[in-house]
């Protein structure tokens, strides 16, 4: 079976702008034979999924999504959540002893309680809570302030190391007052929960690079004289030649010496129709051959082939991507600052004033304590909990937060084609009858008995349609394949073609003009007794609310680009139909890479969509990176976000939700740390010997705080409906 892509017609010009043309994008598509019918598919495997190795945690960043693992003992995401888990409800259970034998609590409640050895057993439990359950806190502070990026974890390392010294002194006696263990153990148990909450909502570490190196097989055929030997990949120098099977991975860049096969390099370049490689032809490591056998000369290898330049501009990409601190970080670093500042001005000021150091040190640690809100703990692992778990029964798996919470700042989105604008299949867009006594089921059906004797893609394309439309197929026999044009078979009696139009040039058969392709299709003609019976055209569809997600982008002054590695005419006939702002051709991945830079040196903030191992460098440079959930591991592993329906309108209600959450933390912010203007002041001793607020009062009011941050976040269930 054969299929050739026809010229396209003209169309309006649209903003171009061709950066290059990618391998397959530099030869014409030529005929596609069916060698061995019934042989491998050519459609790739998704790579299996593994388990990435152990990564370091930092921290001093609160995008739990990328954490780095180091402090936690080499665990990996999973092992980091549970180990959150396992320390909050350790703590809670020692909280339980050291809250109902806290002085402050006992006067809260208006009881009074003596445990054997109550002294020293609070004390030891406080111990064990500070320093088991403020581990990750304490451990994090360095990450953050090596970085010079105080954050939440800064916050909380002060808080309850103030709480915790200054307890201690009160305890052995040296400063008199009223310990704070209540206060060190609930903000700890607190934090550890909200942290919690926080990393389960999101995935975990990136594994993009290992999934990409998953591509290359392992093992390859390399040709020794008439002999087959298997080797080792690695053990492959320049100048070896290797056996490539049908349906098998092409294990190296190369040129074909022998052979003939459709290659599909969908994934790698966005080519969206098998390539025909022949002697000469050029073809990359990863890329998944058709129905014939090749025999490939290795001309690069390791470092210099394609795939491994691919691994190293997502790997540039990831470590040059902005580390933008969460909203909470930011919030946190602030008062980090107000708690140091005014803990130790309100220490001097005392001190300068007479008081004596235990007063001093009293006031000081009241406003350093209070300056760290309970409420901060959950105020915004609430809301992200909640509006992933919404986002995710949408269709928006979030995987960076970060990402997440910037949605609203997008000023210009960027499609890949194949996949991601496009179905990714081919798709029957025209049947044509022109011989008498045959009507469209007929003819479909006809093409339908011969193609289902083929793995190619334009074959499965019109396989397929024949089966949704429930025809009959009928039976054939004599099936032959003519190399490079088409197939052949007997259908009732009757001699029966399914060729190219190369078939039909060289049978001196004139092509009708109505059958000539508009730049997108692929046809296909049918012959039977020698004379041309009609014709299929197919194409890679685009997705139904493809249109319906650019317009609703664009009404929200978001400009819609579109990067590919498809020929030059069908990108513009995608891109005329959607109404595209601009559309970029025939680029390769760095070429995608440098469009998003472009974009962002301008200005914009750039959202990339894609599906495929060429976009995902691309994917990692962008601001938002958002991969198509039917697509390949690695541009989902790669990106933020995943469209788990591939529903290109999802996308618009990433924006949607992306600004309905940063209300809600923004609104979540203020509750949790508003009434430090008030408290703050107070605790610092501003209105004394009047009123002075105490560190009974101050949890009061944190608690206050919480109760209403945490009934605040499920307002938002409302907003995302």
């Amino acid at each position: 079976m054969a299929h050739e892509h026809e010229p396209a017609t003209a169309h309006s010009p649209l903003p171009t702008v061709p950066t290059g043309k990618s391998p397959a994008g530099q030869q014409a598509l030529q005929h596609l034979g069916h060698d061995e019918p019934g042989g491998p598919a050519a459609v790739p495997a998704r790579p299996a999924t593994t388990d990435s190795a152990p990564q370091p945690l930092d921290h001093g960043s609160m995008d739990h999504s990328k954490m780095d693992h180091s402090k936690m003992g080499g665990h990996d995401h999973g092992a980091m959540i549970a180990d959150f888990l396992r320390r909050f409800w350790i703590c809670l259970a020692l909280s339980v002893p050291v809250v109902a034998g806290s002085m402050m609590f006992q006067d809260l409640v208006g009881y009074r309680l003596a445990l054997p050895y109550g002294t020293p057993v609070l004390l030891g439990l406080a111990s064990v809570i500070y320093l088991y359950g403020g581990w990750p806190f304490l451990s994090g502070t360095v990450g953050e302030l090596r970085s010079w990026k105080p954050g939440m974890m800064t916050l909380v390392a002060v808080a309850i190391s103030v709480a915790y010294g200054y307890s201690v002194a009160v305890t052995l006696g040296w400063l008199q007052g009223m310990d704070l263990f209540l206060e060190l153990a609930t903000l700890i148990d607190i934090m550890l929960l909200g942290h919690y909450l926080e990393m389960r909502s999101v995935a975990g570490a990136s594994k993009a690079l290992e999934l990409l190196v998953q591509l290359l097989p392992a093992d390859a055929h390399k040709k020794e004289g008439t002999a087959i030997l298997e080797v080792k990949v690695t053990a492959l120098v320049v100048g070896d030649v290797v056996l490539v099977r049908p349906g098998e991975r092409i294990p190296t860049d190369g040129e074909v010496v022998d052979g003939s096969s459709a290659v599909n390099e969908s994934m790698l370049t966005g080519e969206s129709v098998p390539v025909q490689k022949a002697a000469g032809g050029k073809v990359i490591a990863g890329a998944v051959n058709g129905e014939g056998a090749l025999s490939v000369r290795v001309t690069h290898q390791g470092a210099d082939s394609y795939l491994s330049k691919v691994v190293k501009m997502v790997s540039e990409a990831q470590n040059t991507k902005s580390h933008t601190q969460t909203l909470a970080d930011r919030a946190a670093g602030w008062l980090t600052l107000v708690s140091l500042a005014g803990g130790l001005g309100t220490l001097a000021v005392w001190l300068w004033m007479g008081k004596g150091a235990a007063f001093a040190i009293e006031r000081m640690v009241t406003v350093m304590v209070t300056a760290c809100p309970h409420a901060l703990g959950v105020a915004i692992p609430l809301v992200v909990a909640i509006s992933t778990a919404i986002s995710a029964r949408k269709g928006l798996l979030i995987r960076n937060r970060t990402a997440f919470e910037e949605a609203r700042k997008i000023t210009a989105m960027v499609f890949d084609k194949t996949g991601t604008l496009t179905e990714g299949a081919f798709g029957v867009t025209r049947v044509s009858v022109l011989a008498p006594g045959l009507d469209e089921a007929t003819l479909l059906a006809l093409t339908a008995a011969l193609e289902q004797q083929s793995q190619h893609p334009i074959a499965q394309g019109i396989v397929r349609e024949a089966l949704q439309r429930k025809l009959a197929l009928p039976a054939i026999q004599d099936f032959q394949s003519i190399t490079g044009k088409g197939v052949s078979a007997t259908v009732d009696g009757r001699p029966v073609v399914v060729a190219s139009p190369g078939y039909l040039n060289e049978q001196h058969i004139v092509l009708p003009a109505e059958a000539t392709s508009n730049g997108t299709e692929t046809v296909v003609f049918v012959l039977r007794d020698g004379q041309l019976a009609g014709y299929v055209a197919l194409a890679d569809r685009i997705r139904a609310d493809s249109k319906e997600a650019v317009h609703r982008l664009q009404a929200q002054g978001i400009k819609v680009y579109m990067a590919t590695g498809d020929n030059q005419q069908v990108a513009d006939a995608v891109a005329k139909e959607l109404g595209l702002d601009g559309v970029y051709a025939q680029v390769l991945p760095d070429q995608k890479v440098k469009i998003v830079q472009d974009l962002q040196a301008q200005g914009q903030f750039v959202a990339m969509t894609g599906d495929g191992v060429n976009d995902a460098p691309a994917l990692a440079q962008a601001n938002v990176g958002i991969a198509v959930g039917s697509g390949t591991d690695i541009a989902a592993e790669t990106a933020d976000i995943i469209l788990v329906n591939s529903k290109p309108t999802d996308i618009t209600n990433l924006v949607e939700f992306g600004q309905a959450t940063y209300r809600k933390m923004i609104q979540n912010l203020f509750w949790a740390t508003g009434y430090n203007i008030i408290a703050l002041p107070l605790a610092a001793g501003v209105l004394y010997p009047h009123f002075v607020l105490s560190p009974a009062m101050g949890a009061v009011l944190m608690s206050a705080s919480t109760v209403i941050v945490a009934l605040n976040a499920q307002l938002l269930r409302r907003s995302l409906k």
